[in-house]
């Protein structure tokens, strides 16, 4: 009985949750109240706040609920047993631009996440969580660059800690203009073309005397 009452809790939530995403989606986090969002999901107002604090809370575990897996994926950029680090940087973002592209549910959740938000009174905490997780991509993703710079795979000169920022705007600004307009371009596959890019200006150059006895 208890596994039974436990388990309904957990589907409540998420029952509540996808509720919350349409609502969210449809009206704007600040514009919408939590009775709105009750009654789409045919619950009470003391059931939401059974299972959250107040609508920061709740917006904040939606994102959590979507976010969560991408930036699982992206922390094992900082994995110290990975063979190439880079590699894995570049394949993680990659994940993020694939899942975006295919999944509607990251799409309505990064739609609201871009769009839909407003950081004032209550909601930001909503801010606070996605400073802090943008944070930690950045921190997981440096590590991962600093590896490859110390096996020699990019060059030194500028910072692990610039080179993360620069890939997180751009990955960003690709999911950010794409949402937009999914028809404007294939987020995948320009996705692709403009890390690749980033990472190739990255890469270290032979020493030109190199390049001119290859020639000779």
């Amino acid at each position: 009985m208890a596994r039974r009452t436990k388990d309904d809790a957990l589907a409540t939530r998420d029952h509540i949750l996808n509720a919350a995403e349409l609502v969210f989606e449809q009206r704007g986090v600040s514009r919408c109240s939590l009775q709105e969002i009750a009654q789409a999901a045919g619950v009470t107002r003391g059931a939401i706040y059974w299972h959250f604090e107040n609508k920061a809370d709740l917006a904040n575990a939606m994102f959590k609920r979507v976010t969560l897996p991408l930036e699982e994926q992206i922390h094992r950029s900082a994995d110290p047993d990975l063979a190439d680090p880079l590699l894995e940087v570049r394949n993680s973002l990659l994940h993020a631009l694939r899942t975006t592209m295919t999944d509607p549910q990251v799409q309505r959740v990064f739609t609201i996440a871009t769009q839909k938000v407003e950081y004032v009174d209550e909601l930001l905490a909503v801010r606070e969580r996605r400073v802090n997780t943008r944070n930690g991509c950045l921190h997981h993703v440096e590590i991962g660059l600093k590896r490859a710079m110390a096996a020699g795979r990019i060059d030194r000169r500028v910072p692990a800690s610039t080179v993360a920022v620069g890939l997180h705007a751009l990955v960003d600004g690709l999911i950010i203009n794409w949402l937009l307009d999914p028809t404007a371009f294939d987020l995948v596959k320009v996705g692709t073309q403009a890390l690749d890019a980033y990472l190739g200006g990255l890469a270290l150059k032979a020493p030109a005397a190199s390049v001119t006895t290859a020639r000779t």
